[in-house]
């Protein structure tokens, strides 16, 4: 879950490195420190299960786990080299990319879809999108969710952002404004999303938007250079990742409450068992074949990854978020971690 990932405004330049190597014996891993934010799906489960762990540690390597509330403070770890590989919106990767940050984005972890939505609180007196005039509304800055709500008056719903009181929260500070009727309305995704639908209802939602506009999605990204160093890691990561989400398309369908996986994602990142099933169903899950291809990482300055920075660099520049462009995103894509996962 992603100005912008998820400024889903002013997005903090990433610089992602190895952390540090044991010591003592030949045997000693090489930890790096890896961070995630409360999304749900596949990844979350490949966490909970160990096997990510499991697949890196026969490589030689052990993983930090650190949560973050954001893709906003997931860039300023980046930034500051406290994480060496971390979950961003695509819009945040359009912003450290256009900054100079030599990232590769190497893994879609989901097409956002319906899983962020702008949900008005009940007696807001919002019906519709345009009624947000001279309301608040509560969405993390830095994020998926900011950029498809700009998107959406500037462009669908051709409100001035200046006529709504647009206020910086973290999901747990968009729940607690909701139950104290700070907030009018908010544009969050789960399990935020999930919370605030018990007395609210959706408006909009970024599959909407993005059929109008640009689709948004959360991604993993690595620095170029330290995942050149370590390809055992990388390769292996990404291997772990195919078979969760090979896993997750085979059987997701059936997940229930009780079942493991969604009570390891709630181990995970908190929340209602029940939210998270619904959560899931809102949301796409690329399959490894569908990530290697045209469709995602695949392909160039014509595969569907950078076609979405590419637009989403443009909207960045109108934002006056960016100074400018640049003239070819395809660099910052790396499909071949996910291509080699697939054979």
């Amino acid at each position: 879950m992603t100005i912008f990932t998820k400024i889903k405004a002013a997005t903090a330049a990433i610089a992602l490195a190895a952390t540090i190597s044991g010591t003592g014996t030949a045997a000693a891993e090489t930890n790096v420190v890896v961070g995630y934010q409360q999304i749900v799906g596949p990844f979350l489960t490949a966490i909970a299960d160990g096997s990510i762990d499991a697949a890196v540690k026969a490589e030689g390597y052990s993983i930090d786990w650190r949560q973050f509330s954001s893709g906003g403070d997931i860039s300023t770890a980046l930034a500051s080299t406290n994480v060496s590989v971390g979950v961003l919106g695509s819009t945040g990767t359009t912003a450290a990319a256009t900054r100079g940050v030599e990232l590769e984005l190497f893994w879609i972890l989901d097409n956002i879809g319906k899983s962020e939505a702008l949900v008005a609180r009940e007696g807001s007196g919002i019906e519709k999108p345009e009624d947000l005039v001279g309301k608040k509304v509560g969405v993390p800055f830095v994020s998926t969710s900011h950029f498809h709500l700009l998107v959406g008056m500037e462009q669908v719903w051709k409100i001035n952002p200046r006529d709504v009181s647009i206020l910086n929260m973290q999901p747990p500070q968009i729940v607690a404004a909701w139950q104290r009727g700070d907030i009018d309305a908010a544009y969050v995704w789960p399990p935020a999303l999930s919370e605030i639908l018990k007395s609210g209802k959706v408006v909009a939602d970024s599959e909407q938007i993005g059929a109008a506009s640009v689709p948004t999605f959360d991604g993993l990204v690595a620095d170029k250079a330290w995942a050149a160093e370590n390809p055992k890691f990388m390769a292996a990561f990404t291997k772990a990742l195919a078979t969760a989400y090979a896993n997750y398309k085979a059987n997701g369908a059936s997940y229930t409450a009780d079942s493991p996986e969604i009570q390891g994602m709630v181990k995970m990142i908190g929340g209602n068992a029940a939210d998270v099933v619904e959560a899931l169903k809102l949301l796409v899950f690329p399959t490894v074949d569908e990530q290697a291809s045209n469709t995602w990482l695949g392909g160039g300055a014509e595969g569907g990854a950078v076609k979405a920075l590419t637009a989403s660099a443009e909207f960045l520049k109108a934002q006056k978020q960016i100074d400018a462009t640049l003239p070819d995103y395809s660099s910052f894509v790396n499909g071949t971690y996910a291509e080699a996962a697939n054979k």
